[in-house]
This record gives structure tokens, sequence and C-alpha cells, in this order.
């Protein structure tokens, strides 16, 4: 038997569709019930709740228990940069679904991932913050450099309350329409509540739509642009 990590099992977990369409709904961040999640799915509640006890097992989403209602969530940040890849993968080699209609124009220009913004202006924003030299890529990754901790304070953005959580603060996800990066991380989730705070997006409801206004997305552009 080779020896490392068992990539099989994960793959085989990810890879049964209905389980699919439930990591896919958990990819806005929100936590969701069983049903909500069979709903998602399009299978019945005790097939959902068959494969969440799957996914629960090999800990790819978390249970989460309020009042009597027990919730579920993707188990790290981690599992959505894989789902990310994957349907980056699946557009790339033509493995996709019929689309649905008018809002798939507007997942692909902005979307939250998670907790971050995704989409063609995600990508616009990790482009533009490079420009600026506010972050820098090498083979160890993405960070923030002397330029990007100075915008951050002034951007309202408290680097030492980020730096105490247990997750980077700057990492690269592959955006799966726009196949280049986004930015993830704690800082990357941080930049996307200021933009909901300043009121310049908000959430689609029952959406994983960002939708930025015309004033805020001036402000964003005029953010970006070096």
């Amino acid at each position: 038997m080779k020896e490392g990590p068992d990539i099989a099992r994960v793959a085989a977990l990810l890879g049964d569709p209905a389980r699919a369409n439930m990591l896919t709904a958990l990819m806005s961040g929100r936590a969701l019930t069983a049903a909500e999640l069979a709903q998602e799915a399009g299978v019945t509640p005790q097939t959902a709740s068959s494969h969440l006890a799957k996914l629960e097992s090999g800990q790819i989403v978390v249970p989460r228990k309020q009042g009597r209602h027990r919730y579920f969530t993707l188990s790290g940040p981690d599992i959505v940069e894989a789902l990310e890849v994957l349907m980056g993968i699946a557009n790339r080699v033509g493995h996709n679904r019929v689309r649905t209609g008018p809002k798939d124009p507007e997942l692909r220009k902005a979307r939250v991932c998670y907790d971050h913004l995704a989409g063609d202006m995600g990508v616009a924003l990790f482009d533009g913050l490079a420009k600026r030299k506010l972050i820098a890529s090498d083979v160890n990754g993405v960070a923030l450099t002397p330029a990007g901790i100075d915008f951050a304070t002034m951007f309202g953005i408290d680097l030492d309350g980020l730096r105490a959580k247990r997750r980077p603060l700057c990492r690269e996800c592959l955006d799966w329409s726009a196949r280049q990066s986004h930015l993830a991380g704690s800082f990357g989730a941080a930049l996307l509540d200021r933009f909901y705070d300043l009121g310049w997006a908000r959430r689609v409801p029952e959406s994983r739509i960002v939708r930025f206004s015309d004033a805020g997305e001036k402000s964003f552009r005029d953010l970006i642009n070096p």
C-alpha cells in the first residue's frame, strides 16, 4: 500500500453528484440544514442524511447545533479552494451544466467564495492589489507588502485581529470562471466585509451573488487602479 494522503477517498466523497451539489451550496459560507441541502441536491431528506453522514465522517463538513436545529458548514476554507479548482477543471474541459439563466453572468462577475470575493471582480481585486504592489507573490505564496500593511490600516482593517486567527492572512484561490487567482485568506474576507460596510456592495439573498452599486463599483475600480 502506498504511503501518503488518501486522495481517492476524498475524491469519492466530493465526486457524487448529490454531494457535489450540497458542497457547492455550502460554498456560500452559510450554514444549511439537512432539509435545505436535500433541496439543493434534489434528493429526499433520508438520502441527504446518508450523504451528510459520509461527508461528516470524512471531515468534509462539520455539524453545528443551534436549538432544535442542526446545521452543516464546510470544514474549512481549503475545501472551498479544492472545489473552486475542480469547478475550474470542469469548466475548462467542457463538463458544464446547462446555464440556468440571467443569474449566471452575475455569478461570473462577482460572487462570494465562502467568505471572500470571487468572479471577474475578485480577479480584478487580486490583480489591482498586485499592480499597486500591496501584495506580492513568490514560491511561498502571496503576502502583504509593507505598503499593503499601511493600506490595510488606512482602509479600516485590523490586521492584528486577523493575525490572531488560525488562518493564513493572504492566500490565492483559483477562480473557476476566470481561471485566474482571486484573494482568499482572512485579509481577502476582511476586504469583502469592508465593501459591505461601506455600502459598495451587498449579498443577494439566497444566492452567492455579490451585487455592487454603480457608485460602489466606481469606488472599487478607483481602489484597485494603480
